[in-house]
C-alpha cells in the first residue's frame, strides 16, 4: 500500500510519474511522490547534470519575465505552468508591477490544485485545460475575465513543447495563439534539443519507454525557430537558454557549447 500524502488529489494515480511531478522533483520541490522520483533518478543516472539544466531554464524564464515587465507588458499567459516553486510568473511580474496579470494554464492535478492552494490575489488565476486546444482555453470565461487580449500579453511556452509530438502540429496551435493576441504581444519558447551532450540521448529513450509519463521529442535549434512563425525573434535570437540575456557573464555555465536545449523570444509587430 502506499501511502497518499494529504496534498493529493484523490483522483490522481500517485503510483504512475506525472512530467510536471518529475520536474518538480528536478526543482527539488516538495510535490511528487515515489513514482516521480523513482522515473527522475532513472534519468539522473544517465544525466547527472539535468537538475542544473533545469535551474538553467528556471532561471531564463526569470529573464523573460523581467525582460517583458520593462518593456511593458503587465498580461503572462503561462501555459503548462506545471507546479509552482519559487520564482513563478506572477510573483516575478508583480515584484517588478504589483498589477501585473497572471494566467496559469496546466492539465495536472497536482499542479492545478497546488496552484489554487498558493494564489490569494485576484490578478492571478490558474486554468484546469489542455494548452494543446486553443479554441477552447482562448474561449474560457476566466481567461477572457483575467486577460484583456485587446493588449499585448507574453504566452509562455517554458519546457513544455518537447511533449507535444509532430502530429499534434504545435507551429499551428501556437500560431493560433499569437493569432488572438494583440500587435506589440511576444511569445517565449524553451525546448530540449537534440544538440549537444551524449546523455541527451538516453534520456530521450527513457522517456519513451512505455511506463514514461509522456513521450519526449527533442527539437533542433532550426526547429525550435521554425516554431516562431512570422513572428520577430528578439536579440539574441534562439539560442541555449543561459545565453538568452544572462544576468552577468560568470553565470553562464562552464560546458555552455554542449547544453542541450535551445530559448528565444518572439515579437508580433
Amino acid at each position: 500500500m502506499v501511502d497518499r500524502p494529504s496534498w493529493a488529489p484523490a483522483d490522481v494515480d500517485i503510483t504512475r510519474p506525472s512530467v510536471a511531478r518529475v520536474y518538480d522533483y528536478y526543482l527539488s520541490g516538495s510535490h511528487n511522490f515515489e513514482s516521480d522520483r523513482e522515473f527522475a533518478r532513472k534519468v539522473l543516472a544517465v544525466m547527472p547534470e539535468l537538475q542544473e539544466i533545469v535551474q538553467e531554464n528556471r532561471a531564463f524564464l526569470r529573464r523573460v519575465v523581467t525582460h517583458l515587465c520593462a518593456a511593458g507588458i503587465d498580461q503572462f499567459l503561462d501555459l503548462g505552468s506545471g507546479i509552482p516553486t519559487v520564482g513563478n510568473v506572477h510573483e516575478v511580474a508583480q515584484r517588478a508591477n504589483p498589477q501585473a496579470r497572471v494566467v496559469y494554464v496546466d492539465n495536472e492535478p497536482v499542479a492545478v490544485t497546488h496552484s489554487r492552494d498558493l494564489l490569494a490575489d485576484d490578478r492571478t488565476v490558474v486554468i484546469a485545460a489542455d494548452f494543446r486546444d486553443p479554441g477552447g482555453l482562448l474561449t474560457d470565461p476566466v481567461l477572457r475575465a483575467h486577460l484583456d487580449l485587446d493588449r499585448p500579453v507574453a504566452v509562455l511556452l517554458v519546457s513544455v513543447l518537447h511533449f507535444v509530438t509532430d502530429d499534434e502540429h504545435p507551429a499551428a496551435f501556437i500560431a493560433e495563439y499569437m493569432r488572438a493576441t494583440a500587435p506589440g504581444s511576444y511569445l517565449a519558447i524553451s525546448h530540449a534539443g537534440t544538440d549537444g551532450r551524449p546523455g541527451i540521448a538516453q534520456v530521450q529513450k527513457i522517456y519513451n519507454r512505455p511506463e514514461s509519463p509522456n513521450p519526449i521529442l527533442m527539437r533542433s535549434r532550426e526547429e525550435v525557430t521554425d516554431l516562431f512563425g512570422d513572428l520577430t525573434i528578439i536579440e539574441p535570437g534562439v539560442v541555449c537558454a543561459p545565453l538568452w540575456r544572462p544576468d552577468s557573464p560568470d553565470d553562464l555555465p562552464p560546458d555552455i557549447e554542449t547544453y542541450p536545449g535551445s530559448a528565444g523570444v518572439g515579437w508580433r509587430d
